[in-house]
């Protein structure tokens, strides 16, 4: 394995030489088999032999050992490369993360510091929330996720005033709290998020028993009118611009103009793209299929040519080989299925290089701009509902808003003809 990555002999030698040569040539088809580039191989092997070679100065007899000298050759190496150009934070990140993660392989049960992960919210005091939500309530995996953000703010809240016990909780506590969301900037939308996720949890704590009474009467919000903004979306032309940023000769600019364009022609959600598998195209009957949508059905679209186009060629000339069913991955090992955080900020980075000004830029910015498109084709909104996966009519409403050619017409003249 080592022989591909490096062309001295002497060098492949020297590693076969280490202590720790059958876990370095694990370590190595581990890489392999996870995508990861030969530069990348080729760059950390070293580090990895150099660890070996410390820590057996370091007395260290079996990798049950390694964990508790990572930090000292972290420390060594940055004393060593110090002249080199690159901050010590830098530095120990370059050298940390192929060292742990060499431990980790070798030695079952070792996790390195990484990214810390945040415990849930209210854990100890209320330790069986989460699991009402998914379990009782039927709640997806987005949104327990916005009740855990909400609570961690809460949380952190009542740890700063001092408040220990979900007992304590009084009216003005909880007033207290929205009150300072709100003058944080946030807009009414998210205050309101924040308050009715407030009203959940404090509901669930009196049915628990773990407060006397039932506090969630208590938490006032903002009031939030229906079809008060409008869509953000953008023109043709500014679609033509966003789409001509996307450089097609890399695999990433391959997979992102094919994601833009099912975001862009069919108005799917982030979610909904990075869900899609090999599995949901049917090349024969060109068929397009969007499994579990939000309303809780599913939709088949006619697979449009030039999306298909765009798929295929990111299938042929940019997706991994792997037996993985999804059809976007990951472009830097290890290599996995995207997120719909990876659809949504691919959308911004294009809105924003190809200089397009729009409210908080993402894929959503692309769904609303595929319906705009259906309200100016003039289908009906009971038709543009089922063809985006609106749950209910009323999500379509602030639509009707947007028919800009017809309130032009009603601008100009009497407007008898249009509102008839």
């Amino acid at each position: 394995m080592l022989e591909q990555y490096f062309i001295k002999p002497e060098t492949v030698d020297r590693f076969h030489s280490s202590w720790l040569s059958t876990e370095i040539e694990t370590y190595t088809g581990t890489l392999v088999d996870r995508g990861y580039r030969w530069r990348t191989i080729a760059g950390r092997v070293p580090i990895v032999f150099g660890f070996g070679e410390f820590v057996r100065a370091a007395g260290a007899r079996t990798i049950t050992d390694l964990p508790g000298h990572v930090d000292a050759f972290v420390a060594d190496w940055i004393d060593r490369h110090q002249k080199r150009s690159g901050s010590t934070r830098e530095m120990s990140k370059e050298v940390r993360g192929p060292v742990e993660q060499f431990v980790s392989i070798v030695l079952l049960g070792y996790a390195g510091s990484g990214r810390p992960h945040r415990a849930q919210p209210f854990a100890e005091t209320a330790p069986g929330f989460f699991d009402y939500l998914t379990e009782e309530r039927g709640l997806r995996e987005t949104s327990v996720g916005g009740y855990r953000h909400h609570l961690s703010r809460f949380e952190t809240y009542l740890q700063r005033i001092e408040i220990k016990s979900l007992g304590d909780l009084s009216p003005a506590v909880l007033s207290a709290f929205i009150v300072e969301r709100a003058s944080s900037g946030l807009a009414k939308s998210s205050v309101r998020d924040t308050a009715g996720t407030l009203r959940v949890f404090l509901r669930y704590v009196h049915r628990e028993g773990i407060t006397k009474c039932d506090l969630s009467g208590s938490v006032g919000w903002p009031q939030v009118y229906r079809l008060s903004s409008l869509p953000r979306s953008i023109s043709w032309e500014e679609v033509n611009r966003l789409i001509a940023c996307i450089d097609r000769r890399s695999i990433i600019g391959r997979r992102d103009y094919a994601i833009v364009l099912l975001l862009v022609t069919y108005g799917l959600r982030a979610r909904e793209v990075a869900g899609l598998t090999l599995d949901d195209i049917d090349w024969r009957r060109e068929r397009l299929a969007v499994p579990e949508r939000k309303a809780g059905h599913s939709t088949a679209f006619p697979l449009s040519p030039v999306v298909g186009d765009a798929i295929l060629d990111y299938l042929q000339h940019g997706r991994p080989v792997t037996t993985d069913r999804h059809i976007f991955f990951r472009s830097t090992a290890p290599q996995r299925p995207i997120g719909m955080a990876v659809v949504s900020s691919l959308c911004s980075r294009y809105l924003l290089k190809a200089g397009i000004d729009v409210p908080r830029p993402g894929s959503h910015t692309l769904r609303h701009t595929a319906v705009q498109r259906l309200v100016d084709a003039n289908f009906d909104l009971k038709t543009i509902g089922d063809f985006v996966g609106h749950r209910s009519a009323r999500s379509t409403e602030i639509y009707a808003k947007v028919a800009v050619e017809s309130l032009r017409e009603v601008a100009l003249g009497d407007g008898e003809e249009v509102l008839s």
